[in-house]
């Protein structure tokens, strides 16, 4: 289980409402902590009701009351983020940030012996849901004075070798759209940016490399302050850049 007791830090997001796509994930249920100790006002979203919950009970444990939205991006469609959208704007009239570290990755498979239907959802859950969903928020996000989307990215020059398949492909996809949305936002209030992490000890990665050799990672609660900086005014110092704090890790 996350870390979620980190120390307290500067209220670097006061007074902003943040969404965190992926909230019941290692990095997602780190983040929701750090965010709510910077000041944030939560929407959390899971398609795991019963682990939102939980997150839920924690913060609140700690003076937060987050909003819950379950919502599984496998199945979801521009409609539902359509909703997703009004949802928040009626509960909260306002977004600041999004923050999206939902991910899905079943294991090292050569693309060869690929299922089909693995290779699309890992492509859709990966990049197509988050763009449809960064899409549908981007009203509101423009509302805002200052406003950040940020996509957490497994490095590319790892997960582009051999046998990650269509995870592998989304992330070099997730550093395009990056770029490709700064160029077009550069004179909007909303600011894009990913960030690289450093390896972690999650779910994702015990799939792909075995536990008692992984050496390298490191807790979630580590990396989520720099999740805080890219969603605070600070983060308009990466505007535009995938950031690696840590140096890019294998």
């Amino acid at each position: 289980m996350p870390v979620l007791d980190i120390p307290v830090r500067p209220a670097g997001l006061a007074g902003r409402t943040i969404l965190i796509v992926g909230a019941h994930g290692g990095l997602g249920e780190a983040a929701a902590m750090a965010c709510a100790q910077a000041g944030a006002s939560l929407v959390l979203l899971g398609r795991k009701v019963p682990r939102l919950n939980r997150l839920h009970d924690r913060l609140q444990a700690h003076g937060q009351a987050p909003a819950l939205y379950p919502l599984d991006l496998e199945g979801a469609g521009p409609d539902d983020y359509a909703q997703m959208a009004e949802r928040i704007e009626a509960d909260t009239g306002r977004l600041d940030g999004v923050l999206h570290v939902a991910a899905q990755f079943s294991g090292l498979t050569p693309l060869e012996h690929t299922d089909p239907a693995a290779f699309a959802r890992a492509l859709h859950v990966n990049l197509t849901a988050r763009w449809w969903l960064t899409q549908a928020c981007l009203p509101l996000l423009r509302r805002a004075a200052d406003s950040a989307v940020v996509f957490a990215i497994d490095s590319p020059t790892r997960t582009g070798g051999a046998y990650w398949g269509g995870y592998g492909v989304a992330q070099a996809g997730l550093e395009t759209l990056v770029r490709m949305l700064h160029a077009e936002l550069a004179n909007s209030p909303v600011r894009v940016s990913g960030l690289y992490p450093p390896p972690m000890r999650t779910g994702l990665r015990s799939r792909a490399h075995v536990e008692e050799d992984d050496r390298l990672a490191q807790d979630p609660a580590r990396v989520a302050p720099h999740c805080v900086t890219l969603l605070a005014a600070a983060g308009a110092a990466h505007r535009g850049q995938v950031w690696s704090p840590d140096g890019v890790a294998a």
